[in-house]
């Protein structure tokens, strides 16, 4: 897993996992795999799933070139809201990307330590040992 910048301006992580190398074969198994992880802890909350590959594709949007399927897994840590401004850093998603070959897993950097250990645990557990 790699911590960089996109766009020069928004930390992100980024994973990615060759299909050989998980037991996780679709984005369905996943967001089932992820939503699991996220009922696990009584301080997550679960909010929904987005189709974005298929939202883009509904506005003749482009598209990265290989790509077979995008979501966007949506959920809250909110553990506090120290100020109102703590609102615009939530809540959380992380996106899988299908490529064919390969996923890409991404989210980004969160506020809080806790939230970027649990995302980046869960992710790294993606690979078989």
């Amino acid at each position: 897993m790699k911590q960089t910048l996109l766009q020069e301006k928004y930390p992100i992580f980024v994973a990615e996992i060759g299909k050989i190398e998980t037991d996780y074969q679709s984005v369905d198994a996943l967001v089932e795999y992820y939503k699991g992880k996220i009922a696990e802890n009584p301080k997550v909350h679960f909010i929904g799933v987005f189709d974005h590959y298929a939202h883009t594709s509904r506005i003749g949007g482009e598209m990265v070139q290989g790509l077979q399927a995008a979501v966007d897994i949506i959920f809250c840590f909110g553990f506090a809201i120290p100020n109102p401004q703590m609102l615009a850093v939530r809540p959380r998603s992380i996106g899988i990307a299908d490529m064919g070959d390969k996923f890409i897993i991404s989210f980004m950097e969160a506020p809080m330590q806790p939230a970027n250990q649990a995302m980046e645990a869960w992710t790294k557990a993606l690979r078989r040992q």
